[in-house]
């Protein structure tokens, strides 16, 4: 095994045992009251069966449960060959929706190292080189030098072609490409405007596209369920409309409230797109959209025909043919109801893949407008189209930034004007906004927990922005009595963030809660004679 500190790109080649091994007192250090000693679980080692089948050689962790070891040399050999054949595809392919800043990424890296103190990995792995968002890079650089130049041909080494290719290499890299977030952080504080992330995306879908090796969680049980139930949860159409009703009785059982969800409204000036996540984990996120819509007066309608129903497209962190897939069939639905726009509640991803990846997809008469909730949740406070009392959210409230939102999009006034508004305890985060850190589960990562994987991302991935979390909360982290309220407006990072408290025992010891921003407004209505947030209920 070798020191972190010594590790090189060429290393990745080397067919012995695992390159590095993380240790807990290495780590970032965490922030009172988790600089006590027994406040962090301990990292374990991958079990021995693992190591046999899967790529546990990089960092002992598996994150692609789906590549698995050769029992051949001729099954080495292709896997290599399909690799090699694909990354050459990758610098012409007329499909690469990127190829230009791909190529001006390869090429034109300055190796000042700039990223990685951007890199919320890099720093809370201990800065380990193995994370440096140019290492991984840096590999991808040397084994095309090796393949597509004549100078790399001839000279090998002495012009930086010095690795060796073989399946721990490739695998090694495969499993690389899922220790980032695809936050883009990193592109953002690159002086050149590099992105390092456009590079991973690559390598996940050579790996995917062209190898057919992708995690299940995003694959088998993401893209093909959503395009074969209509959900990446699995809810068929019936099922959803069964949830509907329920949470129908809900509304009026628990707050009094009528409330009848409309389905396939023709000609509705807005279809509501929600992850299908929040119907079965958080179905108080749809109930809270639901209340704030009637209350406001909107003319608005959910969609019961496959795909209308979930906004979810996994595509967009590991294969463009199924990204296409879903934008287009997502698109169809509200083309054929006739609504005026798509809105597309609190899903980070989800705005996208709808907004950013779909619009580049779906083309002239056949797109309607795609929006964000934020600036419409603004709108309705700002307009002041609902009643709200800012005295029943008086605790301490933080604000998660969802990468895709604000990195992505650019929307970050419309949810802290929100706050302002109905929290008098709200705080920031540091930093916050553009530059915030990514939960810990972009990119896929807050719904992989193969094998091992959910620890490293508890470790590593999320660490900073428990940091974040502890940092905002210091003033009253130790006082129990103290709700203490993470909004966080994305299904995915809300999934990142409930694992990092339970990982840590932080609502049980310390009453950190989290939840999303509808949430929180409902909860502020004056019309509503109880809590909304249950916490609260106590």
């Amino acid at each position: 095994m070798i020191n972190e500190k010594d590790l090189r790109p060429q290393d990745m080649g080397r067919r012995d045992e695992q390159l590095i091994k993380l240790e807990t007192d290495k780590l970032m250090p965490l922030l009172p009251p988790y600089n006590k000693p027994g406040m962090e679980p301990p990292l374990t080692d991958p079990k021995p069966a693992w190591q046999e089948k899967f790529c546990t050689s990089l960092d002992g962790y598996v994150g692609i449960d789906t590549l698995i070891r050769p029992k051949t040399q001729d099954e080495e050999d292709e896997f290599v060959r399909k690799f090699i054949f694909g990354l050459e595809k990758s610098f012409s392919d007329a499909n690469n929706g990127v190829l230009q800043p791909f190529l001006l990424s390869f090429e034109y890296c300055a190796k000042c190292d700039t990223c990685s103190a951007a890199c919320h990995i890099y720093e809370a792995s201990g800065k380990n080189e193995l994370y440096r968002p140019i290492f991984r890079s840096e590999v991808l650089r040397k084994i095309a030098k090796k393949y597509f130049t004549l100078s790399g041909k001839l000279l090998g080494g002495f012009v930086g072609a010095d690795i060796d290719v073989n399946w721990e290499t490739i695998a090694r890299l495969g499993e690389l490409a899922y220790r980032c977030n695809l936050c883009r952080r990193c592109a953002q504080t690159c002086p050149l405007g590099l992105d390092n992330a456009i590079l991973t995306k690559e390598i996940r879908k050579i790996f995917s596209q062209e190898m057919g090796i992708a995690p299940l969680p995003l694959h088998t049980k993401g893209t093909v369920l959503q395009l074969k139930t209509g959900s990446s949860t699995g809810i068929t159409k019936p099922a959803f409309l069964d949830t509907i009703e329920f949470l129908e009785e809900e509304i009026e059982e628990k707050y009094g409230r009528k409330i009848k969800f409309p389905i396939d409204k023709k000609g509705a000036d807005i279809l509501l797109l929600h992850n299908a996540g929040e119907y079965m984990a958080w179905p108080e996120n749809p109930i809270a959209f639901a209340i704030l819509f009637e209350e406001a007066g909107l003319d608005w309608t959910l969609s019961s025909e496959i795909t209308g129903y979930d906004n979810v497209n996994y595509g967009i962190w590991y294969d463009d043919f199924q990204a296409k897939t879903l934008a287009v069939k997502q698109m169809k639905v509200a083309k054929e109801l006739g609504v005026n726009r798509i809105v597309i509640a609190e899903c980070g991803h989800a705005h996208k893949a709808s907004a950013i990846v779909g619009d580049r997809m779906v083309y002239g008469d056949a797109k309607v407008p795609v929006e964000s909730c934020l600036p419409l949740l603004w709108d309705m406070v700002r307009d002041k189209r609902l009643r709200l009392d800012p005295s029943k959210n008086n605790f301490p409230v933080t604000l998660h930034d969802p990468c895709n939102y604000v990195r992505g999009m650019g929307i970050v006034e419309p949810q802290r004007n929100v706050l302002k508004v109905i929290s008098p305890q709200f705080r920031e985060m540091t930093p916050h906004g553009v530059d915030n850190y990514c939960c810990g589960g972009g990119g896929g990562f807050a719904i992989t927990n193969s094998m091992n994987f959910s620890e490293w991302r508890n470790k590593i991935s999320t660490r900073m922005k428990f940091n974040q979390i502890l940092g905002a909360f210091q003033d009253s982290m130790e006082n129990i009595s103290i709700p203490k309220y993470v909004c966080a407006p994305c299904s995915n990072c809300k999934g990142a963030i409930r694992d990092i408290l339970e990982f840590y025992e932080a609502t049980e010891k310390f009453n950190v809660q989290y939840g999303g921003l509808v949430e929180l407004m409902v909860n502020a209505l004056v019309g509503m004679d109880k809590p909304f947030l249950e916490f609260l209920e106590d």
